[in-house]
């Protein structure tokens, strides 16, 4: 063996910024992937005692609003936070308690101080029991915004409503009922010392979830007056539902709020006259049990099929303008009080479910009543994009406003 002396080993070259940039990233997705996989892992052996989970026991309605009934720390849970489903007392329009279902999501880092709590309401997934989104394969996909509110220190409390999830009256566009339920998942949080739930709230809604968010401010200093709420926003809110059952009267979109909503306050206004048969045609009384057991967001093509033949066969009169319907959907329109806080409220332009007229009509009323609003319209998105596409200009606003 001869060794040729004159050669020499080159030194390692050194990779490249691109090639150490390249290597990095792939790193960090691998990990957010296995997170994800993880996830998913535990989402599905999480369903084994859901139903479980949901039944009420005996002592359910035995205990103050916003008491915990029961909790279970969730195992698929988004990167870098822990969870729990929760079953909790609150209540409903006659001061009955009742029982409502949600999660609360909170940063993994262990709490140095009472951490601001982001109040969610969702919007409308049905009224079924299995619409409640506590219950979906993955009870965080419909939480818009939460990695931006879980970045920020917050701990999420998502309400699923009374009436979904467990038992309880359907609460559909009930303001009362579902306000009160997204305080009382507030006080529920606090209850979960490892989450780090403090008394001041930020209440955070999108369309049926946006009316919820509003009553939430407006009930705030009666119902629950420990509470400091720091700031309201909603997106796309169903404030004034005169203006969206009168929008939509004709077409399939109000077919099936109307028959969410027009069940429920039946159920909930029995006492106050509120009959099905005074404002709905057969045809459209006929289809109603079907469209409350679909869920909406995956079940929208066969509840599109349910609900065409009746268009513009739905009501036999106007609900808007005949008694107790006209009073009853007034007073399940927010801004009937106000509230010392300020408002964000996002309303896409090419919104064709809550209007943009209507949305600027009730912002300028809210101003009137002497809230600090802020209206931010954003052209070409949808009442589906809207969330989404404001939480830029969200995240802004609640630096602005101290939240």
């Amino acid at each position: 063996m001869t060794k040729d002396v004159g050669a020499h080993t080159a030194p390692p070259r050194l990779l490249s910024p691109f090639v150490r940039f390249l290597a990095l990233t792939l790193a960090v997705v691998g990990c957010l992937v296995a997170a994800f996989e993880f996830r998913l892992v535990g989402d599905a052996i999480e369903r084994s005692n859901l139903a479980a989970f949901y039944a009420q026991p005996a002592s359910a309605t035995d205990g103050a609003s916003g008491s915990m009934i029961r909790s279970e720390e969730l195992i698929g849970v988004p990167f870098d936070a822990r969870a729990w489903r929760i079953m909790y007392r609150t209540t409903d329009t006659t001061g009955a308690t009742v029982v409502s279902t949600g999660i609360v999501v909170a940063p993994l880092e262990p709490p140095t101080r009472p951490r601001t709590v982001l109040a969610w309401g969702h919007p409308t997934t049905g009224t079924a029991a299995d619409c409640a989104p506590s219950r979906s394969f993955d009870p965080f996909s419909g939480i818009e915004g939460l990695r931006f509110m879980l970045d920020r220190g917050y701990v999420v409390a998502a309400t699923d409503y009374v009436g979904m999830g467990t038992d309880g009256p359907d609460s559909y566009l009930v303001g009362e009922t579902a306000g009160n339920a997204m305080l009382d998942a507030v006080r529920a949080a606090e209850s979960l010392t490892a989450s780090g739930a403090g008394t001041d709230v930020v209440m955070w809604g999108h369309s049926q979830g946006g009316q919820a968010a509003l009553f939430a401010a407006q009930l705030a200093p009666t119902y629950a007056p420990e509470l400091t709420v720091k700031a309201v926003a909603a997106a796309a809110p169903a404030a004034d539902l005169t203006a969206l059952m009168g929008d939509h009267l004709t077409d399939v979109s109000g077919v099936t709020i109307g028959s969410y909503a027009f069940t429920a306050f039946s159920q909930v206004y029995a006492d106050r006259g509120a009959t099905l048969d005074a404002i709905l045609t057969p045809e459209a009384q006929a289809i109603l049990p079907e469209v409350n057991r679909l869920c909406l967001l995956t079940n929208i093509e066969e509840l599109h099929r349910i609900a065409d033949p009746v268009v513009g066969n739905f009501v036999t009169v106007d609900p808007t303008t005949v008694e107790p319907w006209e009073t009853l959907l007034t007073e399940n329109s927010a801004g009937g009080a106000t509230f010392d806080a300020p408002l964000f409220i996002a309303q896409g332009l090419d919104d064709e479910l809550v209007l943009p007229a209507a949305t600027k009509t009730f912002a300028a009323h809210e101003a009137a009543q002497g809230i600090n609003v802020t209206l931010h319209e954003i052209g070409g998105a949808t009442h589906g994009t809207i969330a989404y596409l404001t939480l830029t200009s969200l995240m802004a606003w609640l630096d602005k406003v101290g939240a």
